[in-house]
């Protein structure tokens, strides 16, 4: 188990800062780049890193995958697009492949991005009573049941690419983890939903990226399901939050309900050895020195989270 963080695809400050920190491996998100799949692309980006002194080890992103999603005329080349980018990644030795299924087409919502937290820090919130005030989304009314026909018609088409390439599927939990959102059903969104996403396909490269923060929202004992999920958790987002699915603030990693201390004895129990990042940070002061300033992803306190998780490492 080793501690990364989440990097912009070229550098700046923020690879400074994490190779200050002892940091060696690194998460990639492609914000706006197009045709970051193809294999050239994939190759200049991992030899950026390796020549600053990193792996890069997690790609982590939302290619569009909308008409996938909802079974629509077109999803053949959205999966075509995901089977492309698994055996890039496969040829170039990055390890996971972190997803989202009905976060497509909704996406991550919040109601609130400027909550007060410890000291005067900003963090962010989700108040479903306040979200579902606004009008339904255009998809809204999807059936259920044809988003699972769905989600196995894409499993189907991409495991056995995963598999012949050595890419670990990690499927992150939708945000919030409620159904409907605004009238779009979701899956990924209990404990339950995952162990009938996982039994959609007994390949252990079908697996999870533990959020912990979404799980602590769907009232999961954290260290339990870790222990029960086992060998299928490929990739970790370790954070907190503090309330249920309905109503909840980001918190501080130290200053949440769940028992950090216990998730990570219980990451050691079931021999992960995976990558572990921490996710959505309050703002600090004087936070707004560059334009990627949104709450939960800017620099203090991901380093205070990297010290955090190292110390409990120890």
């Amino acid at each position: 188990m080793e501690p990364t963080m989440l990097l912009p695809s070229r550098p700046d400050r923020r690879w400074t800062l994490a190779k200050q920190l002892g940091i060696s491996t690194a998460v990639v998100r492609f914000w706006g780049e197009s045709s970051w799949w193809t294999f050239d692309s994939l190759q200049r980006t991992v030899t950026r890193f390796d020549d600053h002194g990193f792996s890069l080890d997690v790609v982590e992103d939302r290619p569009p995958m909308t008409k996938t999603v909802l079974g629509r005329d077109g999803r053949d080349a959205e999966i075509e697009r995901v089977q492309r980018l698994l055996q890039n990644m496969g040829r170039l030795g990055i390890e996971t492949y972190c997803w989202v299924w009905t976060e497509n087409p909704v996406g991550v919502v919040r109601t609130s991005d400027s909550v007060p937290a410890r000291g005067g820090s900003r963090t962010v919130g989700y108040d479903h009573q306040l979200g579902e005030r606004g009008p339904d989304h255009p998809r809204a009314g999807t059936p259920e049941g044809e988003l699972w026909e769905n989600l196995e018609y894409f499993l189907d088409a991409v495991v056995p690419v995963a598999e012949s390439a050595g890419v670990n599927l990690a499927l992150h939990p939708d945000d919030p983890p409620l159904s409907p959102v605004r009238g779009v059903p979701r899956l990924a969104t209990s404990v339950e939903n995952y162990e009938r996403i996982l039994s959609l396909s007994d390949s252990d490269r079908h697996g999870i990226t533990f959020c912990q923060g979404n799980f602590a929202a769907m009232g999961a004992d954290i260290p339990d399901v870790i222990r029960s999920f086992g060998d299928r958790i490929h990739f970790v987002h370790f954070r907190d939050v503090d309330g249920t699915a309905d109503s909840f603030v980001e918190t501080w990693h130290d200053a949440g309900p769940t028992d950090m201390k216990a998730a990570i004895e219980a990451y050691r129990s079931i021999g992960f050895d995976g990558p572990i990042r921490p996710d959505h940070v309050p703002k600090m002061l004087d936070e707004d020195d560059r334009d990627e300033t949104m709450t939960g992803y800017t620099d203090m306190g991901r380093l205070f989270a990297i010290g955090y998780i190292k110390g409990l490492l120890e």
